[in-house]
């Protein structure tokens, strides 16, 4: 049977899962809070995202018996591949090189991680 594909997460779903990637496991006032240093979110708010979040398979409930534990259902990795392979396709008409190209040109761009893309190129 084949793998269900988990949904692309929005802005403001993938601002929660960066918050459970750094953090690991939390309760919903504990996102929320790291949340409002960005932009004020009311917890309301937040947890419905998280519920939504969970019923989309996002995210992953703990339902202990004092608090709500969410952890994140897929990996920082694959998260980012879906969502450069979405932008690829619609942005840059499936070229990876000009996608490539006009990040390099966008941001400025360190020693250490330019010796790194350096390197990764070199291995393909």
């Amino acid at each position: 049977m084949a793998k269900k594909k988990t949904p692309q997460p929005t802005d403001a779903e993938l601002a929660i899962l960066s918050v459970l990637w750094q953090k690991g496991p939390c309760t919903v006032r504990v996102v929320n809070e790291v949340l409002n240093e960005q932009k004020p979110t009311g917890y309301t708010t937040t947890l419905k995202f998280m519920q939504l979040m969970t019923e989309k398979g996002l995210l992953r409930r703990d339902d202990s018996p004092f608090a709500h534990i969410y952890k994140p259902a897929v990996s920082e990795e694959r998260t980012q591949k879906q969502v450069v392979s979405s932008i690829v396709d619609r942005a840059f008409a499936g070229s990876a090189g000009k996608l490539v190209m006009r990040a390099l040109s966008a941001k400025k761009i360190s020693p250490e991680e330019l010796k790194q893309i350096r390197k990764m190129i070199k291995e393909m």
